[in-house]
């Protein structure tokens, strides 16, 4: 489990670290980065991350590769909290 969690976070920092995404879109994986990293049940940092995640995923502002990578990063929490 803390495997899978370890990938997403290496996919967030993918998605972080390009000067293309939005500053707005960058602050909300930032944030859900940030709750994956708690101490927290599984089941709560992932479903709380999700719930920063989704919103911007259909940010018009998003270059498309992004969002790509941003549902894709949605597909594997979703893997880990089922």
């Amino acid at each position: 489990m803390e495997q899978k969690i370890k990938a997403v976070i290496e996919m967030l920092d993918a998605v972080l670290e390009d000067s293309s995404v939005p500053k707005n879109i960058r602050k909300a994986l930032s944030d859900a980065k940030a709750r994956l990293n708690t101490n927290d049940d599984v089941i709560v940092k992932v479903s709380a991350a999700i719930y920063l995640i989704e919103p911007i995923s259909e940010d018009v502002n998003m270059p498309a590769h992004a969002r790509t990578q941003i549902w894709a990063i949605i597909s594997s929490l979703e893997s880990i909290k089922h």
